[in-house]
């Protein structure tokens, strides 16, 4: 403990020093909205629920916006596209564009079952999105999006102890106007998105907006029965948003939204023994054009959104209700071995490599639905005590189907193949009571604190059958479990800031956040100790995480540079952790007494001149379990002395108990860092800009890099990547109305390992391909 608090203290005091020899000379008040476009100008983000500017909130916040925002969202990128662009952001997924999972400052959550919890919250226009389908709404008509990092617990609720996504659209005004643009590119990509809005007589504005994106299927997949050209990776995307803003009187604002989302396309590749045993990094059989699979490939997602949010400025006090309803379904299915045949047939009707047994699955939320109600006062004016408190309620009913079916064809199966069905269907509520203050005791310095109470009920249900008899080894095929958990809490934060100077301010919070209690039934393959049944599905009991930061935040030059800087330390009790693989596909939630993290981010704006601005951020995370007895499986298959031409990784951690035929190693992982926790992350972009005409000729490109990742809890030879490096450019013509533009992302065509299957063979997926293409875009 001490050692680790050294080095943060010793982190954070160079950085703080360096910062404060940097700013030195520009100790005088400076315009930051200077109307010659010289300086950066005032960032407005609402990470504390009310509209400040970024550099007086007192936490870790970086907005993405603008150029910034266009280029991650070109090309038709997902939200996936997010990751890497500011510091301690990751987002992956084994799904595609179906189910993001996100980490912040390390910590996340690798589970693959659509009841999965997640430590990082995503907040779309006030909403708590909670299940994975409705997280990968895709990037349009935003004004900005906020990552806030470290735990929210006051404001923001359960959930939320690594941090927050946070979206926020455009919302609709009395002046007419709107966009569009569309682009072209490589695959047969389109993009078109677009917005009109504007006034409906006096007391009525509206805004539609709209997105429209499709790409053709680039991926060959060859078999012995032949090859199948353009086989994988297309997709096609539907999503609308309807806003109305009725403005009764000046004193009551009431914003009706109305969207929708709507995807067919094909699943996440999964590619087989793309790892080589004992060796690190993609091996020969990776090509990123072509695979060899035998089972299906398809992915669906529908989702649908009302929400009414009601403002009623009362003069001292605002009252604000945001009611909001979701539903949604979606299926997706892949060859998760990755290949073609088994080991058990001629060697030319099975690969590449070695595939030990046939695994393809189907996983699909056949109705999702999540209601929400917020109720907020908040206080009004300028004097030195504002505050803020509610109640919220969240209620979600889920249904899951998972399916295994019988690749090779078994003439006893089912007529749609399926030889293993796990039916899924929980119910949770939570309910939480939230206050915050924050008092100006001085004209420099100010306080602010905060509290919540959590209360959390999940019921759940899994019912498992078959309709075939299943290789002995796999046991126990039928049966009903039934599951409950609960627990509450009480979250809270506090915080100072200190204005040292008009240009500077130093920052201090300490808060504690909760993750309520999960379960995880997802039990296609149980182990064969598994008697009774119930020992397939597992709970994570709650988790709760203290967590330390400070930091300084400062713009001189003239307004013209601006310059965020924090260290933190947190202590993660109980940590909820996920084992993924290690002999069956499946899940398994376990907790960890403990998970430390430490390090430091930091983001930079600078414009040196008015045609050139540089942006760059960067973050140190340094994450670690601490458990001494904590073990999972490693390693699915077989022991390779006993089957020496089954493939099986290379385990670098401590092993409690040797593999054996058709049982996995058992590894002991205490001090090993989280999975998908990289130490390193670096992002920055250049823009400038030459006037021509009405306009100008402009250059944009945007850099994001992320160190070594495991991609599991166990640390091996295989399942890792060495470091990711993606960049972007665009380059074009734009005035007040029009923008014309050429553009490509992974420029340099990065290729690299984003995460691995771990049960069958040596198989994995891998990061998205170089596109191009060309943009138009007008503005009225």
């Amino acid at each position: 403990m001490r050692s680790i608090r050294s080095t943060l203290t010793s982190s954070v005091a160079i950085a703080v020093a360096s910062t404060s020899l940097f700013i030195a000379p520009a100790a005088y008040a400076q315009d930051e909205t200077a109307e010659d476009g010289s300086g950066l100008g005032e960032i407005v983000v609402t990470a504390q629920r009310r509209e400040e500017n970024l550099q007086d909130v007192p936490l870790s916040v970086t907005a993405l916006r603008g150029d910034n925002l266009d280029a991650v969202s070109a090309g038709g990128v997902d939200i996936r596209g997010l990751s890497g662009r500011v510091p301690s952001l990751l987002v992956e997924s084994s799904f595609g564009r179906t189910f993001p999972r996100f980490y912040i400052r390390g910590l996340g959550n690798t589970d693959f079952d659509f009841n999965a919890s997640q430590p990082v919250s995503l907040v779309y226009d006030d909403v708590v999105l909670e299940n994975p389908i409705l997280k990968g709404f895709p990037i349009f008509d935003l004004e900005r999006v906020e990552v806030l990092r470290g735990p929210q617990g006051t404001l923001f609720g359960r959930n939320t102890p690594a941090g927050i996504v946070k979206f926020d659209s455009v919302k609709p005004s009395d002046t007419f106007g709107g966009y569009g643009k569309i682009s072209y590119g490589r695959f047969n990509a389109i993009n078109a998105q677009g917005a009109v809005g504007g006034p409906l007589g006096e007391k009525v504005s509206v805004r539609l907006s709209g997105l429209y994106q499709r790409q053709d299927d680039y991926v060959d997949n060859a078999t012995p029965a032949g090859t199948n050209k353009d086989a994988f990776e297309g997709y096609e995307e539907y999503a609308a948003r309807l806003q109305f803003l009725i403005k009764p009187g000046d004193d009551l604002d009431i914003l009706l939204t109305g969207q929708f989302r709507s995807l067919d396309g094909t699943a996440r590749l999964f590619r087989a023994n793309v790892f080589t045993r004992g060796q690190q990094g993609l091996n020969a059989n990776y090509n990123r054009y072509r695979v060899s699979t035998d089972g299906k490939n398809e992915q669906r997602v529908d989702t649908q959104n009302a929400t009414a949010r009601i403002t009623y400025d009362a003069g001292p006090v605002s009252f604000i209700s945001v009611t909001s309803y979701w539903q949604g379904d979606a299926t997706s299915v892949g060859d998760v071995d990755g290949g073609f045949g088994a080991n058990f047939l001629p060697p030319n009707l099975y690969g590449p490599g070695q595939i030990p047994f046939t695994a393809e699955t189907r996983d699909s939320v056949p109705n999702l639905k999540q209601f929400t109600q917020e109720f907020r006062i908040a206080s009004n004016g300028n004097g030195p005590l504002s505050y803020q408190a509610g109640v919220f309620y969240f209620d979600e009913d889920l249904e899951i189907v998972s399916d295994n079916y019988s690749t090779l064809g078994d003439p006893n199966n089912a007529p749609d193949g399926v030889n293993i069905r796990v039916s899924q269907k929980q119910n949770s509520k939570a309910y939480g009571v939230f206050g915050s203050l924050t008092y100006q005791l001085s004209d420099q310095f100010s306080v602010t604190g905060g509290i919540r109470y959590n209360d959390d009920k999940r019921r759940f249900v899994a019912v498992r059958s078959r309709d075939t008899q299943f290789p002995g080894f796999l046991q126990n095929p039928l049966g009903t479990v039934t599951r409950r958990v609960s627990d509450n809490n009480i979250t809270w934060d506090a915080s100072a800031t200190y204005a040292a100077t008009d240009d500077v301010n130093l920052y201090a919070r300490v808060a504690r956040g909760y993750r309520a209690p999960s379960i995880q039934g997802r039990i296609l393959f149980p182990p064969a100790t598994a008697t009774p049944l119930e020992s397939g599905v597992t709970i994570g009991d709650s988790e709760t995480i203290t967590s330390y930061e400070s930091g300084i935040k400062s713009t001189f030059l003239d307004g013209r540079a601006r310059f965020n800087v924090n260290g933190f330390y947190y202590e993660l009790k109980n940590a909820q952790l996920t084992a993924v693989g290690g002999g069956v596909n499946a899940n398994r939630l376990i907790n960890a007494d403990k998970v430390r993290g430490y390090g430091f981010e930091a983001d930079l704006e600078f414009k040196p001149v008015p045609e050139l601005l540089l942006t760059a951020g960067v973050s140190y995370n340094n994450t670690s379990i601490r458990d001494a007895g904590l073990t999972t499986a490693a390693c699915g298959a077989v022991r390779v002395d006993t089957f020496p031409n089954v493939s099986l990784c290379t385990p670098l951690d401590p092993i409690v108990v040797a593999a054996a035929p058709f049982s996995a190693a058992i590894v002991n992982i205490n001090g090993n860092s989280l999975p998908q926790s990289p130490r390193w992350i670096a992002n920055w972009t250049a823009k400038y800009g030459i006037p021509v005409g009405d306009g100008e000729i402009y250059a944009f490109t945007d850099w994001a890099y992320r160190s070594k990742i495991n991609f599991f809890l166990y640390e091996s030879v295989e399942f890792q990547d060495k470091s990711m490096l993606e960049g972007g450019l665009r380059v074009g013509y734009k005035t007040d109305a029009f923008d014309i533009a050429a553009f490509v992302r992974n420029i340099t065509k990065d290729t690299s390992a984003v995460g691995g299957i771990d049960f069958n063979n040596l198989t994995g997926f891998v990061n998205e391909p170089r596109i191009w293409g060309v943009e138009a875009g007008f503005k009225f």
